[in-house]
C-alpha cells in the first residue's frame, strides 16, 4: 500500500514543482516585459517625433531659397536633404568667420529690416530685456520645429540670479543629426544665431548643443562666455566632412 501511494504522491510532487517553475518563468517574462515598458516610457530617446505641417514646408522652402541665394547654388535633392546639401556648400571654400557672416545675412534676409530695428529699439529695453527674451523664446519654439524637431520652452537662470521662462530645449536637433557635423552646427547655426539675436534684435543668447545626444539648450537673456567650450569640440566620428578630409589625407600619403 505504501508503494502504491508513493508513486502518485511523487508524481504529484514533480508536477507541482514543474508548474511552480513554469509559473516562475511566466512571472519573470511578465516582469521583464513590464520593466522594458517602463524603460521605454522614461527613455529620453523614445519621444514623439514632430510632424511638419503646411506652414513648416513653407518655412523650409523659404529658408532653403535664402540659403541657396547666398551660396549661389542649390541641391537637386528634395526637402530637408537638399537643405543639408546647401548647408554643406555654405561651408565650402569659406573660413569659419566667413561662414558665420554668411549665415547671419541669411537670417537677416528672413525678416523685414524695419521689424528688427523696431524690436531692438522698442521691445528689447523693456524690463531689462526680460520681456524680449521670453517673446523670442516662444516664437522660436513655435516656428522653428520644422528645422530642429520637437522643442519646448523652459526656465533658465539669468546672470542676475533670477529664473525666467526664456529657454528653448530642443530634444534632438534634426539639423545636427542630419548634418552629422560639429562645424555646420557651430558655424552655420550656433554662432550666427547668437550674433543675429544680439546685434539685430538686442537679445543676448547662449546656445549649448550636446554632441552626444543631439539635444540643444537655447538660453535667451544669457550672453555667451568669453571662452566657449563648444568651439573646442572635435569632429564627430560620423561627420561626412571629416571622413572626406581623412580620405583625402590618406590618398595623398
Amino acid at each position: 500500500m505504501a508503494t502504491l501511494l508513493q508513486f502518485p504522491l511523487s508524481s504529484i510532487s514533480q508536477k507541482t514543482q514543474l508548474h511552480t517553475a513554469n509559473d516562475h518563468r511566466m512571472l519573470f517574462r511578465i516582469s521583464a516585459q513590464s520593466r522594458d515598458t517602463v524603460q521605454k516610457t522614461i527613455d529620453p530617446v523614445s519621444r514623439v517625433e514632430y510632424t511638419p505641417g503646411v506652414l513648416d514646408h513653407v518655412f523650409l522652402k523659404l529658408f532653403r531659397n535664402k540659403m541657396a541665394q547666398e551660396v549661389g547654388w542649390d541641391s537637386e535633392k528634395l526637402g530637408y536633404d537638399g537643405l543639408i546639401d546647401v548647408a554643406n556648400r555654405l561651408m565650402l571654400a569659406r573660413t569659419n568667420s566667413e561662414t558665420k557672416d554668411a549665415a547671419v545675412r541669411i537670417l537677416r534676409s528672413l525678416f523685414p529690416p524695419l521689424l528688427l530695428e523696431l524690436y531692438k529699439m522698442l521691445i528689447a529695453p523693456i524690463a531689462q530685456g526680460k520681456v524680449a527674451a521670453m517673446m523670442v523664446a516662444r516664437v522660436t519654439a513655435l516656428s522653428c520645429q520644422w528645422l530642429m524637431g520637437t522643442c519646448t520652452v523652459n526656465n533658465v537662470d539669468l546672470p542676475d540670479g533670477s529664473s525666467l521662462p526664456s529657454g528653448v530645449f530642443v530634444e534632438r536637433c534634426k539639423y545636427l543629426e542630419e548634418s552629422k557635423c560639429v562645424g555646420i552646427c557651430v558655424n552655420t547655426c550656433k554662432l550666427p544665431t547668437q550674433e543675429f539675436f544680439m546685434d539685430h534684435m538686442g537679445v543676448p543668447l547662449l546656445m549649448k548643443p550636446n554632441f552626444e545626444d543631439y539635444s540643444c539648450q537655447f538660453k535667451f537673456g544669457v550672453s555667451p562666455p568669453e571662452e566657449d567650450n563648444t568651439l573646442k569640440e572635435p569632429c564627430l566620428e560620423i561627420c561626412p566632412n571629416a571622413t572626406r578630409r581623412r580620405t583625402a589625407t590618406t590618398n595623398t600619403l
